[in-house]
């Protein structure tokens, strides 16, 4: 049976692209430098525990929650679209 232009293993080269995509994205996003003491938003007070654990940390957990799910609309669709799409 045809495979049209791709080549065998081009389903799995696509998945690993995008994890691979997924993964940079999220190491960039990682906070750098010092801790606040104070969360940026909200000024709550940030727990000494969570400025050892998340080095950078700008943020109380409750307003990274809200800035993770702000973010999470963005990353929901293919954004190197599909041979399919692309014929159309």
């Amino acid at each position: 049976m045809a495979t049209g232009w791709a080549g065998d293993g081009a389903v799995q080269d696509q998945i690993d692209a995008t994890v691979k995509d997924g993964i940079e994205r999220a190491r960039r996003a990682l906070p750098k430098g010092p801790s606040l003491t104070h969360c940026e938003e909200c000024d709550k007070p940030i727990p000494v525990a969570r400025q050892k654990a998340v080095p950078g940390v700008r943020l109380c957990v409750d307003c990274q929650e809200a800035a993770d799910q702000e973010e999470q609309g963005a990353g929901l669709y293919n954004r190197r679209g599909s041979k399919d799409s692309q014929l159309r």
